[in-house]
């Protein structure tokens, strides 16, 4: 299967069915940001620290990768900085334009596989907003790799993902029985591991397949591209019952030192 395609649909029809993350900002917080007045989460509930950003953001040549969804790059351009949005599903690349159109923003938007940023020249960034997002490719480590090598030397990336501890327990088992029960590897591939029935509807469905990846690709992807980690902080999803455990979002602020 081709992944990527396979998801491209399926972030199209997320949009249309109105996933929270596909749904814009208002005129309101758009204004609010040309006040100052803004904030952004990577993972579900926790905003990111303001002192993860530049104090000034004007000028920045910020790249929201696989971020669509008209949420953090009008926020980002409405606080000053030059936005480039780099995302899989044109639907979602839609609800970017539809912001800048309604509120005067300039966001040029790029449609693409965040694997593969060969449109663009090294060194091109200030820094890349990459929220929870690479939990849809099968191979975490291209991407790390593509964002270092994108970045200026002194450039700073932002990452959300997937604490894959979340992918060992029964689906089924978690939302019609809310406990939790252990079935999967990691890394974890709903190609590989789903019973086929689920998998089934999940392609009938046209649901986003998922991919959990180790630890070892997610944080030592990072070192291993050379990045420097120098923020760290942990999230919860409260509708998952596995969030009454444990944090199963993690973020990450990483600096290309050279």
């Amino acid at each position: 299967m081709d992944v990527t395609a396979f998801n491209r649909q399926a972030w199209n029809r997320q949009v249309e069915g109105g996933n929270p993350w596909t749904i814009p900002v208002t005129s309101q917080q758009v204004t609010a940001a040309r006040r100052g007045e803004w904030s952004l989460v990577l993972t579900p509930t926790l905003p990111v620290p303001r002192n993860w950003f530049p104090d000034d953001l004007s000028g920045k040549k910020i790249l929201c990768l696989a971020s669509g969804g008209g949420q953090q790059g009008p926020i980002l351009a409405a606080a000053g900085a030059e936005v480039t949005v780099f995302d899989n599903s044109p639907a979602q690349l839609d609800q970017d334009r539809l912001v800048a159109d309604r509120d005067g923003l300039e966001i040029e938007t790029i449609q693409g596989d965040m694997a593969n940023l060969s449109v663009f020249q090294d060194n091109s960034f200030d820094l890349i907003f990459h929220p929870v997002s690479n939990v849809f490719v099968p191979n975490v480590k291209p991407v790390w790799r593509e964002a270092y090598r994108v970045l200026k030397p002194g450039g700073v990336m932002l990452a959300g993902f997937m604490n894959p501890l979340f992918y060992i327990f029964d689906f089924d088992v978690m939302e019609n029985e809310n406990r939790l029960e252990v079935r999967h590897t990691i890394p974890y591939s709903d190609l590989e591991q789903l019973e086929p029935q689920r998998l089934q509807k999940y392609i009938d469905d046209g649901s986003p397949l998922e991919f959990g990846h180790t630890l070892d690709d997610q944080i030592g992807g990072q070192l291993e591209a050379g990045f420097l980690i120098a923020g760290f902080y942990e999230d919860r999803y409260p509708q998952e019952i596995i969030s009454h455990y444990i944090a199963c979002f993690i973020a990450t602020r990483s600096i290309k030192l050279k």
